[in-house]
This record gives C-alpha cells, structure tokens and sequence, in this order.
C-alpha cells in the first residue's frame, strides 16, 4: 500500500466513522445516559465487530471480484455515488434530538451483532474493501481492518464522551453544523486519490 492510498484510508475510516450514522448516535446516547464506563461493552463491540465484519466481508468480495472484474467498477461506482450522497447528507445534518431513555447500554453482543444490520457500516465496509484493498491480498485487507480498529476507538470514545456533554452540545447547533459540513470535506477529498489509483 503507496502511503498516499494508506493517507486516504486513514482518512476515509475517520470521516466515516466519526461522522453521525447509526452507531455514533447509539453511542451519543448510551454517554448520556449510562456515562463512558457503563458503555465500555457497547463501544467494543463496534470497535472489534465492524472490523470483523469488514474482514468477512472482504473475503467473500475478493472472491467475487476474481471471479468478475467487473464487479469491482460497479462497486467503486456504486461506493462512489453513495459516498457523494452520504457528504451531502452529512453537511445538511441537523443537530441530533434528545437521548431516548434506556434502561440499560447495548452488550458486547448486541453492539457487534448490529453492525451485520446497519446500512452505514456495510457501506463502509464495501467502500473501504472497493477503494482501499485494490491489490485485492489479504495484506491489504488486514491493512483495512488495522485502520477501521483504530478509527473505532477514536470514534466510539469521543461520541461516547460527548455523550456526557450533550445538553452543552445542543445549546450550540451551529458548531455540530460546521463540523458536519467539515466530515463531509473530508469524505469528499478522501475519494481523490482511490479514484486516480483505480
């Protein structure tokens, strides 16, 4: 891997897992309702499942990828279009509303086993194994995977601490709007140098 398509991956798992998406809003609200160390289980099975999705997902596509080529340049369309869409989505993002109330955070479990039904993480995960694993080896797959653990304990830990700051976020609006319409950049400029490589 060139260390600007490893720049680029580090920068597309960022921006997708630090963006708003299903698992950052579960974490926001599992921080402001249970606090950091109650949701510890719930932040690890994100950090360790959506690699291990990521994983299985990118053997079974790598498999089908040499088996038809064109499936590649249909994938890095389709991840493309739907990068573009997720950006604008992102940048007109409104401010997240009140933390519904929960009697317990997620388990180790049930936090992992959502990542197998959440929209945004197979679309990461595709678009990851599509735009980042173009030499289609398991080195480049563990490369991806490596990337994606780091990038969930960053993101998992700041939206879960945010959590606990959620009545300070929601009297600012226009901060989570600017750094919403910055994610979206940063997706954007990410897509650079995966489309020149491919």
């Amino acid at each position: 891997m060139t260390y600007d398509l490893f720049s680029a991956l580090v920068v597309f798992a960022l921006v997708g897992t630090m963006t708003p998406g299903p698992n950052n809003l579960m974490l926001l609200a599992s921080g402001a309702n249970f606090g950091l160390k109650r949701s510890l289980p719930h932040m690890l099975g994100i950090i360790l499942g959506f690699p291990a999705m990521i994983f299985c997902v990118g053997l079974g596509v790598l498999q089908l990828l040499d088996r038809w080529p064109l499936l590649h340049d249909l994938m890095l369309a389709g991840s493309v279009i739907y990068m573009l869409w997720l950006a604008w989505k992102i940048a007109n993002a409104a401010p997240p509303g009140e933390a519904p109330d929960h009697a317990r955070p997620l388990t180790f479990l049930q936090s992992a086993g959502f990542q197998w039904i959440n929209p945004k993480a197979w679309t990461m995960a595709l678009g990851a194994i599509t735009l980042y694993a173009a030499s289609r080896d398991l080195a480049a797959l563990l490369w991806v995977v490596g990337i994606y653990v780091a990038a969930g304990v960053l993101s998992t830990t700041t939206w879960t601490t945010l959590g606990g700051q959620m009545r300070r976020l929601l009297r600012a609006p226009g901060h989570l709007r600017l750094f919403n319409r910055a994610m979206a950049l940063l997706l954007l400029a990410s897509l650079v140098p995966a489309l020149l490589s491919a």
